[in-house]
Parts: C-alpha cells; sequence; structure tokens
C-alpha cells in the first residue's frame, strides 16, 4: 500500500536533531548547510542549497552541537562559531520583525498608546507589542482594554520596534487581526522557544 499525498508530507516534514537524536516536525527545528566557506549557515526559510543537518529550535542545543563538533557529522568537516546561537536568535528575531514591518506597510500595524488603545478597544487588534522598557501603567492601561482574543507580547526592545517602524520612540504597537498577524505571532513564538 502507497502513502496518498498528505502521508507523504507528513513522512518528510519529520526531520532528527543531530543533538538529541528525537525525530519531530520541522517546525520544532532549525536546518544548517554548509556555506561556500565551510563554516556553518542557519537556513531559517529550509530553502538554501545542498544537504542540511537539523537542531532542536534552543539556543542550548545549537550550543552543543557546536561543542559536540555534531555539525561535522552531517556536513562534514566544517566551522561553527561560537558565536552561532546568538546569530540564529538574531536571525529569528529579525525574521519576527520583518513581520511587523509589512504589516505597518499594509496598514495592518499602528504605534503610539493612543492609536493602540484605539484599535484594540474597535476590536480589531490581534496583538499587542510593548517593548520591553515600557512601563508597567502604560502596558496595564492598554491591556485592560484587550479581550482573550488578543495576545500581548514583551519580546522586542524599542529599538527594535523603532526599526520595524521607521519612526523613533516606539513603545506600544498593535497589529490588526489578519494573515500577517498569525505569521507575525509564530514567528514571535518560534524566536521565545528558541530562547526558553
Amino acid at each position: 500500500m502507497t502513502a496518498g499525498p498528505a502521508e507523504a508530507d507528513e513522512i518528510v516534514a519529520d526531520r532528527m536533531c543531530i543533538v538529541t537524536r528525537e525525530v519531530m516536525d520541522e517546525a520544532g527545528l532549525i536546518r544548517f548547510v554548509r556555506g561556500p566557506e565551510g563554516t556553518v549557515v542557519p537556513d531559517l526559510n529550509r530553502k538554501l542549497p545542498g544537504r542540511g543537518v537539523w537542531v532542536s529550535l534552543s539556543r542550548a542545543r545549537v550550543a552543543e552541537a557546536i561543542k559536540r563538533r555534531a555539525f561535522n557529522r552531517g556536513l562534514g568537516e566544517v566551522q561553527a562559531g561560537t558565536d552561532l546561537p546568538d546569530q540564529v536568535g538574531g536571525l529569528l528575531r529579525k525574521a519576527a520583525l520583518s513581520y511587523i514591518s509589512l504589516a505597518k506597510k499594509a496598514g495592518e500595524a499602528v504605534a503610539g498608546a493612543a492609536k493602540v488603545e484605539e484599535m484594540v478597544a474597535s476590536g480589531r487588534a490581534r496583538l499587542v507589542i510593548h517593548a520591553r522598557e515600557a512601563a508597567q501603567n502604560g502596558r496595564q492601561k492598554i491591556d485592560t482594554l484587550s479581550g482573550p482574543s488578543v495576545e500581548t507580547i514583551s519580546l522586542f526592545t524599542s529599538t527594535e520596534l523603532d526599526l520595524a517602524f521607521g519612526r523613533a520612540n516606539v513603545i506600544h504597537a498593535a497589529v490588526a487581526k489578519g494573515g500577517l498577524a498569525e505569521k507575525l505571532l509564530q514567528a514571535i513564538r518560534r524566536a521565545e522557544a528558541y530562547e526558553a
């Protein structure tokens, strides 16, 4: 009996972590490939050419793969710098921030306490984003307006949010319900899971 198309996709989506040897869905893993200079290169979008190896979505697991020289077993003789865990963390954050920029350009994201409060109160908000430096009373004022369908995120610094919005002093932001908000939320969850 042959596997149907859906079953075949599921089989392909399971990969093994080179550190834990655990088989899991690609969503819980990070792919790495050998770069042109013989270095280990993270492939977050899983599209770079060449043989890839997989590591659990965890800063500690990436560090362990370097320590154990696990990348060499799958990719041949490669150089994995000690900064690789930080590099991956930065790329995951950057991926999430790019969705904020896209949402802003699409008119689905706002910044500033008054605009955020307005989007939340109207029921259009899916995500509320507070900069890490946000004052507790400012957070509470917005969060009390949020219903159970609104996720609250505090992953980014004000500087990161400034870059995503292309303006200064972004402390509070909101993203409207829709596809971009869901993709952003998924990217944020990956970044958070990596640091957990």
